[in-house]
């Protein structure tokens, strides 16, 4: 899948090519996943695991945006999830 698209990659700028790069390397993170689910094609494979990825960051930023939200975050200053005036 990675040689099919290797035309749409080079056709990109370069930190676009980073960014498609990280999103190709996550689609192999769960390559061993693909091999059981064997009526996916590969391409919804790869693209399962990169949405997979980016859920878990995803996730991750949310619970750590809630734990600063607690903490007060840098300042000290409890985080409220309402504007003040």
């Amino acid at each position: 899948m990675a040689q099919q698209w290797n035309d749409f990659r080079r056709a990109l700028r370069s930190g676009d090519k980073d960014a498609f790069d990280s999103l190709m390397n996550r689609a192999r993170m769960h390559a061993s996943a693909s091999t059981y689910a064997i009526s996916l094609d590969p391409t919804e494979s790869a693209l399962l695991s990169m949405l997979l990825e980016h859920e878990k960051e995803l996730l991750d930023l949310k619970k750590l945006g809630r734990e600063k939200d607690v903490d007060g975050g840098k300042d000290g200053v409890l985080r409220s999830s309402e504007s003040e005036e």
